[in-house]
């Protein structure tokens, strides 16, 4: 059996205009076109994924019309016809399920769920989902309106951000970050744990066996960028050329053994080397901010960080690689392709060059991986079966066929090439010697790296020392492990919630996601992060267990907050925190008068917040709030009067388990704890004083 069938058209004397077109575009696309659009296809799908599905924009709060009257109700069906007050902006969708209020009492009283029959203009007609019970419909026989239509059931949590990424991901968002075998395998050794990516890891390397090192040929949207990269800057400059046989061609198992030995000690090191992070981080600090820009103004763009820039050296630096050779990364860097290199060990399918072969040199010319030896023959772990070599061979010489299939082939070292067996110069004892001192250095690289990384340094102030993570959050050290600094939960984050950390933390906590809740607080209707984060470091939550989460606990700073500074009253904090459905902060009455027989004047003083421990969950909504009004538009604060922190007895950060069980028992703790208002059962007062 012969495995041809990606081959294109062979060569002819005469060319005709479409491949004289994809021969300007270079010998690759002349000769293996269908492997050229597979890769233009993977790097628009991983688009795709990065700029549409993370995308949270295209999410919508439910919709509310309002100004509806009555003005008939069938007895016998309860179906309603309505008109409004005036045409509404938007039209109400037919055969919507809607949700009715009546306002006319003051308090909204729900009718029930209604299916919008017909609409047009300023009439309704609606059908009740369900045959109304007796009670409800004399209430909707005697009531006048008016009316509100609520797309969602009103008083419900709000689900938008959450219900529109799961309507997006036919493919989930993080797949081509699971597909990087690196990654799972990495992570999974730092964690000590099984990571559920290592299921896809296994399946890509299966199927490595069929297409040895397909992943790094047809796949990688870094290899694609790459190639375009060379094609349209590096090709154009020749000064700094390097030959294909030296020292750096063995880097990539080098990076690899570093890597899995930071690994071991429990520090990962993945994420600056493997192909995707690398690739997804510098789209999320590149081009999302331009994306963000166009689609909401620059003023929604957050300033970058010197770790933000340091991830587009990086991306750059591989890039600009290709000014030594065409695809050096891939070739001879990425210890992505080094796992797939060793895997090519045990494929099951082989390049082999039949005895016809006339010795034209043009496949080690049109080569893309320099997995050709001066022998025609095939560097089994370089080859990616892209099968440029057999579209540009004049005679089919060259064959992609089974392992064990018999046939007249060329055999190695014909013509002579240095060693007889090999076709290509042997390594002789300088070149061991070397591999020998690259390994132990690749070993000692990665010890020595990861000992450096885990000892921080970590600052003594507790703000940096414990960041604020996203809801869902392993413990930190777990965390650390696992994370692997994609940047994927910053794009699927609305409002730029998540932002990366810098040098706070170290290089342990470097491109790291924290809540920067002065920018914005964490949407309610959101559980986003967790859904795209392809490692476990941010546990893929139900929404309403993502709501019961515990980041961080907000904090009151008594020297600076309005009321008990004694200045003025101020509820923003507290109206935010209602607004959002916790109810976590509370008053109390400082700075009351006295008379002259010590009685409290009546109206004197000041209604202050206190924060109730046992429901905040450190959404940060309030520091948002006070900081952009009292700090930012009135100037009446230099910074936040109400902080979020978290640290030990401030944040859940579960492993497994449920936040919902966790957050009832908080409650029941909290409502029989002694003491003064906001002290939580274990004595915390969350005080800046205290």
């Amino acid at each position: 059996m012969r495995l041809n069938v990606f081959l294109p058209f062979r060569q002819k004397a005469e060319r005709g205009l479409g491949r004289r077109m994809l021969a300007r575009l270079g010998p690759t696309w002349e000769h293996a076109p269908l492997r050229r659009g597979i890769q233009g296809a993977c790097l628009a799908l991983f688009l795709w994924l990065f700029f549409y599905v993370c995308w949270p924009y295209t999410a919508q709060p439910a919709r509310v019309w309002g100004g509806w009257l009555p003005l008939r109700v069938d007895a016998a069906t309860g179906r309603v016809f309505a008109e409004a007050e005036q045409a509404p902006f938007e039209p109400v969708p037919r055969e919507m399920v809607v949700y009715v209020s009546d306002l006319g009492s003051g308090a909204p009283q729900p009718l029930g769920a209604f299916r919008v029959v017909d609409a047009g203009g300023r009439r309704l007609q609606l059908q009740p989902v369900e045959v109304p019970k007796a009670q409800r419909l004399d209430r909707l026989m005697t009531s006048f309106g008016p009316w509100s239509l609520h797309e969602a059931e009103p008083g419900a949590w709000p689900s938008h951000y959450a219900d529109e990424l799961a309507a997006k991901e036919t493919l989930a968002a993080e797949s081509f970050l699971v597909l990087d075998p690196l990654v799972s395998l990495s992570t999974a050794l730092a964690g000590r744990c099984w990571v559920w990516s290592l299921t896809c890891a296994g399946a890509v390397l299966l199927g490595c066996l069929v297409v040895p090192r397909g992943f790094c040929g047809y796949v990688c949207p870094l290899g694609t960028l790459v190639d375009l990269s060379d094609w349209a800057v590096g090709r154009r400059v020749g000064r700094l050329r390097v030959g294909a046989d030296g020292w750096w061609v063995r880097v990539k198992y080098f990076l690899l053994l570093a890597v899995l030995a930071a690994s071991l000690l429990g520090v990962l090191l993945s994420g600056f080397v493997a192909a995707i992070p690398v690739v997804t981080r510098g789209l999320a600090f590149l081009l999302a901010p331009l994306q963000t820009a166009t689609e909401r103004g620059w003023h929604q763009v957050p300033s970058p960080g010197t770790g933000q820039y340091l991830s587009l050296a990086l991306l750059v630096f591989i890039l600009g690689l290709g000014f030594l050779r065409p695809r050096f990364w891939c070739k001879y860097a990425c210890p992505t392709g080094a796992v797939f290199s060793i895997g090519n060990l045990l494929r099951l399918t082989h390049r082999r060059v039949a005895s016809s072969c006339i010795r034209c040199g043009r496949c080690v010319e049109v080569c893309p991986f320099d997995a050709i030896k001066p022998d025609f023959t095939t560097r089994a772990t370089d080859c990616t079966f892209c099968q440029t070599c057999g579209g540009a061979c004049p005679t089919g010489a060259i064959q992609f066929v089974p392992r064990g299939t018999r046939a007249d082939w060329k055999q190695p070292g014909a013509p002579p090439t240095g060693n007889p067996s090999t076709g290509e110069t042997t390594i002789g004892r300088r070149g061991f010697l070397a591999a020998g001192v690259g390994a132990v250095a690749g070993v000692g690289g990665g010890l020595a790296a990861a000992s450096a990384v885990g000892r921080g340094p970590f600052p003594d102030d507790r703000e940096t020392r414990f960041p604020v993570r996203p809801p869902g959050s392993v413990p930190e050290r777990q965390f650390l492990q696992l994370c692997v600094r994609c940047g994927e939960c910053y794009q699927a984050c609305p409002n730029n919630v998540l932002q990366p950390l810098g040098f706070q933390q170290g290089v342990a906590g470097l491109w790291t996601p924290r809540v920067v809740a002065e920018w914005s607080g964490c949407e309610p209707s959101c559980n986003n992060c967790g859904q795209v984060c392809p490692t476990g470091a941010i546990r893929a939550l139900a929404l309403e267990e993502k709501r019961a989460a515990r980041m961080g606990l907000a904090v009151v700073n008594r020297r600076t907050c309005l009321p008990y500074a004694g200045r003025e009253d101020c509820r923003l904090c507290a109206d935010e925190c209602t607004a959002a459905g916790y109810e976590a902060i509370e008053f109390v009455r400082v700075g009351t008068q006295v008379d002259q027989h010590g009685n409290p004047v009546e109206g004197s003083g000041f209604l202050a917040p206190v924060v109730r421990p046992c429901a905040c969950v450190g959404c940060g909504l309030c520091q948002t709030r006070c900081y952009a009004i009292n700090a930012k538009e009135k100037g009446l604060l230099t910074e936040t009067a109400i902080r979020i922190e978290a640290g030990p007895g401030k944040e859940d950060r579960l492993r497994a388990g449920s936040y919902v069980e966790r957050y009832q028992r908080r409650q029941r703790r909290g409502s029989h704890a002694p003491g003064a208002p906001g002290r939580a059962a274990d004595g915390y007062l969350p005080d800046f004083l205290d």
